[in-house]
């Protein structure tokens, strides 16, 4: 089953996805007036039972995808977490001792089926295919080897970025990071069960057609259970909050000359068992 949050005629809903549309669920859940709220509820399964045997009330091409888990707490994104990726850096180092971290802003993310924003200020903007991981039992300190317990759903994520914007400061990347719009997460959540979704995970990113990234996420310098014990190490993690995981080598920018993303082009991010991520890219109007 997958939950998604959407739009149509200027309202907004949560509910369940299927291949000819959106079944609504929120007006059946009126405690939980967003899936965070459903999140904190450990109420996924109800929206399954519930959504069984209900006619799609959303057609596909009748709503608008928005980021599944709206305004939440945190968003911390892993940097440079893939061998390959540490290696495009040419610095001669070796995998570091703690990862990098940096927070994103839920106003710079859209959802699936909507345009990424080029901004005038700077046209390097770029991809980066990354699987989200949303928090579903917070905690503080957890450990590595209970921190799947702690996950609720996963989804995908392009986490745009303006790269020359990272390059504005010596120690940190938020400013190219946060642009409006710049990046997007979706186009669902699809409830976390089994060890296997994570540990066997491959992530592709394609645009227009041509594949990009391709690799598995049993190769993270930093895994999924690492990155959650580290940061609930200086800070309590709650129902909600999202961790970006890293992405592989093959972003725009590595390319001699560099492949930025332009007005037109189609991104997409795939990771089997989760689904497809597809914007287009516009520019700022």
């Amino acid at each position: 089953m997958r939950f998604a949050t959407y739009t149509a005629n200027d309202e907004t809903f949560y509910g369940a996805a299927t291949d000819a549309g959106m079944i609504a669920l929120s007006p059946q859940f009126p405690d939980w007036p967003t899936l965070r709220e459903v999140i904190a509820a450990d109420g996924l399964h109800q929206l399954a039972v519930a959504a069984k045997g209900q006619e799609v009330t959303h057609p596909n091409g009748g709503f608008t995808y928005q980021i599944p888990v709206p305004n939440p707490q945190r968003i911390l994104c892993v940097g440079v977490n893939f061998p390959d990726r540490n290696a495009e850096y040419k610095d001669g180092s070796n995998q570091p001792k703690h990862m990098s971290l940096f927070p994103r802003f839920p106003s710079s993310f859209t959802g699936a089926e909507t345009p990424l924003i080029r901004p005038p200020e700077n046209h390097t903007l770029d991809y980066e295919g990354e699987v989200a991981v949303v928090i579903g039992k917070g905690g503080r300190r957890i450990k590595a080897e209970d921190a799947y317990d702690h996950i609720a759903a996963l989804s995908l994520c392009n986490e745009g970025t303006i790269r020359d914007w990272v390059r504005h400061a010596k120690f940190n990347v938020t400013q190219g990071k946060n642009w409006d719009n710049s990046g997007s997460i979706g186009p669902w959540l699809v409830p976390f069960t089994h060890a296997a979704q994570l540990d066997s995970a491959r992530i592709i990113t394609r645009v227009n057609g041509e594949t990009r990234q391709d690799d598995t996420l049993n190769r993270m310098m930093f895994p999924i259970r690492e990155e959650i014990a580290y940061i609930s190490t200086f800070t309590t993690l709650e129902p909600g909050d999202i961790i970006i995981t890293g992405t592989p080598t093959g972003a725009g920018a590595r390319f001699d000359p560099p492949k930025y993303l332009v007005p037109g082009d189609i991104v997409e991010i795939e990771v089997e068992g989760i689904g497809t991520l597809r914007n287009t890219v516009e520019d700022e109007a």
